[in-house]
This record gives structure tokens, sequence and C-alpha cells, in this order.
């Protein structure tokens, strides 16, 4: 049911966008009271479910089922019973009764119900701190393995994180489409499924209204993954040289030797024809 606390100051850890950890911040008390209600959020979450449903399952009736227009057999004499079409609902093939028809699925929930299920889902992320303040997500081009590693140095890798940027921010959304456990998204398109999904909520601060300065932090994750990559490509190229440079020979030396036998044969060809000429003069004198 519903659990309110309230007058209490939530905290949350902060880390610049590389990974750093800051001083913790205040969380706004607008938000962030500590009410928690449970039905207000399942009714939320079975509304946002019930609105991804297509509902196009549809089935035919007997009307619409190909066939059937003529008596399968005469009224009387036959010994049947008597029958008017093929299509019926108990023949094989025939209509469906009761079926399924195109529907729409789509439930309301009032504004401030919506509002108030939101406020719960993130004051019960809150509560178990799960949420992490991040002062600025400033991405010049979009980079997977950036945001990738920021992950992995808060320990959520194996955890499945919610991103809240302040605003819509292209880079940071594309840098996150490809990590299967992370899904970025604008702080106020959020809705109390996705904040319910994620086992931690990681929120810029502008979108807090708290925004924290960048302070000077030369790690950089990215940068060291990149220069990995090309070193272990370089050794391998380096290994894989001598191999290819020999394969490279092997071909040649056969050619040569194939070249040296040919010649040879040519020659030894020769010899015997002129022998049997000379021959052939000397009898001929």
């Amino acid at each position: 049911m519903a659990d309110n606390t309230t007058g209490t100051s939530l905290q949350a850890a902060a880390y610049t966008a590389q990974g750093t950890a800051r001083d913790s911040v205040p969380l706004p008390g607008a938000v962030f009271d500590g009410t928690v209600n449970m039905p207000v959020m399942h009714q939320a979450v079975k509304a946002y479910l019930a609105n991804q449903r297509q509902g196009n399952a549809a089935t035919k009736i007997r009307k619409y089922v190909v066939g059937g227009n003529q008596k399968p057999w005469k009224q009387k004499g036959t010994g049947r019973a008597r029958q008017g079409s093929t299509r019926a609902p108990h023949w094989v093939g025939g209509g469906t009764v009761f079926g399924p028809i195109p529907r729409s699925y789509a439930q309301y929930v009032p504004r401030q119900v919506r509002a108030l299920a939101r406020k719960s889902a993130l004051n019960a992320r809150a509560r178990e701190n799960a949420i992490v303040v991040i002062d600025r997500f400033d991405y010049d081009a979009p980079r997977t393995s950036r945001l990738a590693a920021l992950v992995d140095r808060l320990g959520f890798a194996d955890q499945k994180v919610l991103i809240l940027t302040d605003g819509s921010k292209p880079n940071v959304f594309l840098s996150g489409r490809n990590l299967p456990t992370v899904h970025v998204m604008p702080y106020g398109d959020v809705s109390t499924y996705h904040i319910l999904w994620s086992d931690v909520v990681l929120i810029e601060s502008g979108a807090l209204g708290n925004d924290l300065e960048p302070i000077a932090d030369d790690t950089e994750l990215a940068p060291k993954r990149e220069s990995k990559r090309p070193a272990a490509k370089k050794t391998a190229a380096k290994k894989a040289a001598p191999a290819k440079a020999a394969a490279k020979k092997a071909p040649a030396r056969k050619a040569t030797k194939r070249a040296a036998k040919k010649s040879t044969a040519k020659k030894a060809a020769k010899r015997p024809a002129a022998k049997r000429g000379g021959k052939k003069k000397r009898g001929g004198k």
C-alpha cells in the first residue's frame, strides 16, 4: 500500500562522466520526498504494458470463410442430418464462433496518477541507493566504448542501467543503443515502467536542477581501450609478417625450380637430336 515518508532528505552518490567519485549531492525534495505508492505503480505499469499490445489477432466467422454456398446434400431422404453449409462452425474448415477480432487494449491513466507513480518509482530507487548523479554527459560523437567503460568502472556491468539525460542528447543515446543492459532516454520522457525495469538509474545533474561543474579529471576511459586494440593488432601483424613473407617466397622458389627443370629438359632434348644428325651425315659420306 501507500508508504509515505516525508521530511527526510535523500542523498545520492555523484560521479564524473569518467567515473571519478565526487561528493554526494542531495536530491530535490519536490520529487524525492519518500513517497512510495505500490498500487499506483502497479496500475501505471499494467497500463504501459497493455498499451504496447497491437491487438491484431483475428479469426473468420462463417460468412468470411471461402466456400459453403451450396447445401452439401438434399434436405430429406439421405438418412443423414440436414446441413445447409460446409462452412458452419461445427464443420472442419468452418467459421470460428466468438473468436478474437482486432481490438484496442489501450488503458487510460490520469495524468496525476502517472506523475504519482513515476515519483513513487524514483523514491523506491532512491531508498535502495540505486540512484547515481553524473555531473554532465558531454559527448562530441557517439562512443559506445566510452559509455561501456563508465558503466564498468561504476560496477554496474552486470546490472540493468537506465541513463536519464538533461534533454535529448543523440550522441549519448547512440552510445548506449548497442549495449543490451543500458537504456538511454531524456529525464522528461521516463515512465514508471522504465524506472522499475532498471536496477540502477544514472541521472544527469542538470535534469535534477543541480548543475554540477565538471572537475578536472585526467582519467580517460575510452582512449585506454582504443590504445590496446591497435597494439594488439600491431603485434599480431608483426607475428604474421614472417609467415606471410615465407608464404610469398615459397611460390617464387617453386616457380624458379620449375623453370630450371624445364630449361634442363629442353637442353637435354636438343642434344640427342644434334648427335643423330651428325651420324646421318657421316653415313651419307
